[in-house]
């Protein structure tokens, strides 16, 4: 999909390796990987061929150079994984130097949780040489099973010497689950006389809704700039990206979003609210936007990206509520797959948003690469072209437009459709 690019940032190659002093590496350590078949059965018979399958990488090491400014933000499920307890203590000083993840296990809701995202951050600062308080850990897959440490074990020497300054691809199939496509970004921006870049992984197909992180998301940037500074500005920017992204109604017990910044572009230190931190924020919501928009579009089954674009608002407030309520209905992301310009089902999403609005003021257009058609006028289904209507709605992205005459407030939220196949995903996910 077509990323969005913003005045003042240029985007580059290399997701979390983008930026100076930034290796990565990703390894398949046998975490019970479904096996990804190149041929099914039925395509192999038909050919006269024998079915080959190819196991994914399932463990993932970005390591810092030097001891980098650290933040993140977590999910606020009562349930939180035992990763996301570990990080909280080991980042708690501002500081980090690397991050191990791995996919396939979620390492949540077990009694050794604890123990074993310790025990991954020991095994990975005994292989580089660094303080195991400087290392986050994260985990994703499936919830209430134990997680085995000896696989990460074994691999750790592996995964170790297969670091390197361009290993973000490797990095980043490991910690994809039900992800269909990769999702990872890099920008160059100048900051205090210097050019800056940062750069940024994300997994995140299913169990996605704006309630804090929804994801897992690892960034990491040469700028220099205080934790203290970065932590506010990564609080700042999830509410308006991640946190208005939806799939399905569910926020995962193990979402987190960390960044951590090396220094390295020399630029001057970042430590107040000053041109150079606005410089800094815009940046990261750059990568953000972008990451929350495929990761939207990449909902499990998925077919279509839908953008909600809500204006003329009492206050952003009241325009974010009415977005996020729109692309939350699951008649609406039925709607979209089917390619029925059903206008009645968006006046009813917008007619529960925990809202204050007069409904008599709203205007409703939809849009694609296809035209634009109105839908709605002053609180009423108006007619409109079934024709245009269904050739906007066969596009890969939609957008709903919504007007609700009162104010200066907007607000942007991210979906999907709904599909037979998130069904299909999710029934046998474990198996």
């Amino acid at each position: 999909m077509k990323l969005v690019e913003l005045q003042g940032v240029t985007f580059v190659e290399g997701g979390v390796c983008a930026a100076k002093g930034f290796r990565a590496n990703g390894v398949q350590c046998g975490l019970a990987h479904k096996p990804l078949g190149e041929m099914d059965a039925a395509n192999a018979a038909a050919n006269n061929a024998v079915p080959t399958a190819k196991k994914k990488n399932d463990l993932a090491l970005i390591v810092a150079d030097k001891e980098c400014q650290a933040a993140a933000v977590y999910t606020t499920n009562k349930v939180k994984g035992a990763p996301i307890l570990v990080t909280k203590e080991h980042i708690k000083d501002g500081k980090a130097r690397a991050v191990i993840v791995n996919s396939v296990n979620a390492n949540t809701c077990n009694p050794d949780g604890v123990e074993k995202a310790t025990k991954m951050c020991q095994l990975a600062a005994e292989a580089l040489g660094i303080d195991e308080n400087d290392v986050i850990v994260a985990s994703t897959g499936v919830i209430g099973q134990v997680l085995p440490i000896e696989p990460i074990a074994n691999a750790m020497g592996e995964l170790k010497d297969g670091l390197t300054y361009d290993g973000n691809k490797r990095a980043l199939e490991a910690i994809m689950t039900t992800d269909t496509q990769e999702k990872e970004i890099a920008v160059k921006f100048e900051m205090g006389g210097k050019n800056c870049t940062m750069g940024g992984m994300l997994k995140g197909s299913g169990m996605i809704h704006p309630n804090m992180a929804t994801t897992l998301t690892f960034l990491t940037t040469d700028a220099d700039i205080s934790a203290e500074m970065i932590q506010h500005a990564l609080s700042d920017i999830v509410k308006v990206t991640l946190n208005r992204a939806s799939v399905d109604g569910d926020t995962s017990t193990n979402d987190m979003v960390c960044i951590m910044a090396s220094g390295e572009a020399g630029n001057t230190p970042v430590t107040t609210e000053d041109e150079n931190y606005e410089k800094f924020k815009h940046a990261l919501y750059t990568i953000m936007m972008n990451l929350a928009r495929m990761m939207a579009r990449d909902g499990e089954g998925a077919t279509k990206l839908v953008e909600c674009a809500v204006r003329g608002a009492e206050n952003d407030d009241i325009a974010e509520k009415v977005a996020k309520s729109v692309i939350g209905s699951s008649l609406i992301k039925a709607m979209i797959f089917g390619e029925d310009a059903n206008a009645g089902r968006i006046f009813c999403a917008l007619g529960y948003a925990d809202a204050d609005f007069d409904i008599r003021k709203v205007d409703i257009e939809m849009a694609s690469a296809g035209g634009v058609i109105p839908l709605g006028r002053k609180g009423n289904v108006i007619e409109f072209s079934e024709v245009l209507a269904k050739k906007i709605l066969q596009e890969e992205e939609i957008k709903i437009l919504i007007s609700l005459g009162e104010g200066q407030g907007k607000a942007i939220a991210w979906g999907c459709d709904l599909t037979y196949d998130y069904v299909k995903i999710n029934g046998d996910y474990r198996s």
